[in-house]
């Protein structure tokens, strides 16, 4: 969407706490032995709390109020009282959210307790990539030059980038236009950032893999040669300059 007017940059602002401040809670309420069915029931109670409705749920059907996946699993991951959390498991949550006719959408990976699988420089450069695009975008630049920038900076840091999931637009639904904000330079997306415009960034760094399948079960995503995946995602509005970042408060760069 874009922000025409103040009372829907307040809607933003408010959908957008609610997702930021869920995804921390999650966060830090995620210990070894708790299911993720248990931390997607403890997510959805918070959500509730603010009157906000799971988007994931009301747009497809999701069977979850959350998406979380862990290790292997890249995104997607649907909550279950099968899988157990273990110590230094690699976890991604992903909370969208609608409020009042407002969509946002946030996510982070972490390491579990102590980093005893190695999944730490791979969360880090996750975040900081993410950091380093969003600072980049202002009205006029070309998606596709961010996309480049990811992708460079994963590969100095020795990672590899998913093709195949994306950032997007969000605002009145849950992915608007622009539908595809690649993690790599796309030389067919001629599109630029809109000054107020609202999209969701997202930074999709992997060890091995650079195309995500879809597993059995039909909705959790896994990397086409395995390996491991971080995510982090900010809902922001772009300007003329230094975005706003909505979600800002869900902690990720603390």
């Amino acid at each position: 969407m874009s922000i025409t007017k103040e009372a829907e940059l307040t809607g933003m602002k408010k959908a957008s706490e609610a997702v930021a401040l869920t995804l921390k809670e999650m966060s830090n309420y995620a210990q070894p032995g708790m299911t993720t069915k248990e931390l997607d029931e403890y997510g959805a109670k918070l959500l509730a709390g603010f009157g906000a409705r799971s988007a994931p749920y009301l747009t497809y059907g999701f069977p979850g109020f959350t998406c979380i996946s862990v290790n292997n699993e890249f995104c997607h991951g649907i909550p279950s009282n099968k899988t157990v959390l273990q110590e230094g498991d690699l976890i991604n949550i992903d909370v969208s959210a609608e409020l009042n006719g407002f969509y946002s959408d946030n996510g982070n990976s972490f390491v579990l307790g102590e980093d005893i699988n190695h999944h730490q420089k791979l969360v880090d450069a996750s975040k900081q990539i993410l950091h380093k695009a969003i600072y980049n975008i202002k009205g006029g630049v070309r998606i596709s030059d961010i996309g480049s920038l990811i992708e460079t900076e994963a590969k100095k840091l020795g990672f590899k980038v998913i093709k195949n999931l994306t950032g997007h637009g969000v605002g009145r639904s849950l992915h608007e236009e622009p539908s595809e904000i690649a993690n790599f330079r796309d030389p067919y997306n001629q599109m630029r950032f809109k000054k107020n415009s609202v999209v969701a960034i997202e930074t999709f760094i992997s060890t091995i893999s650079t195309y995500a399948e879809t597993a059995s079960d039909g909705w959790t995503m896994v990397g086409d040669k395995g390996g491991f995946m971080a995510q982090h995602e900010h809902t922001i509005v772009v300007t003329g300059g230094e975005p706003i970042i909505l979600t800002e408060m869900n902690g990720v760069w603390n």
